[in-house]
């Protein structure tokens, strides 16, 4: 599953025990409703996240997790996570590379005629086969 939206927040690494790390991203979503997803990274996945800044267009690979917990008392209750695996920015619309001058006409896109195309003359070919 994917998640598309804009970087929001990226935390910091959590170093939850001496073997477990993670790192949250929050994205919002780009539809009539915006949602606000937190997204979390583990392990060796935090570091996906050095290059994101808020504010980017980003597409996400995620992975849903589940868990059961029964507390003391003996309550049962469920709990989910986001988790990312995968992260891509989004490219930006390139930028015209010749644009038009201010208060001026837009440069030309008249390529000229093209050159005249011969038909194929077997008696030219020399190619073997």
């Amino acid at each position: 599953m994917e998640v598309s939206g804009i970087v929001k927040r990226v935390g910091g690494t959590q170093q939850i025990s001496a073997s477990f790390k993670k790192r949250e991203v929050v994205v919002t979503t780009e539809e009539q409703y915006p949602q606000h997803i937190s997204i979390e990274f583990v392990q060796d996945k935090t570091d996906l996240l050095d290059s994101v800044r808020e504010g980017e267009k980003v597409t996400i690979g995620i992975n849903l997790r589940g868990r059961e917990w029964t507390s003391p008392q003996g309550e049962v209750k469920y709990f989910n996570t986001i988790q990312g695996w995968r992260i891509e920015k989004s490219n930006p619309a390139p930028a015209p590379s010749n644009p038009a001058p201010q208060g001026g006409a837009a440069p030309s896109t008249d390529f000229g005629t093209p050159p005249s195309m011969t038909p194929y003359e077997e008696d030219d070919d020399d190619l073997p086969f």
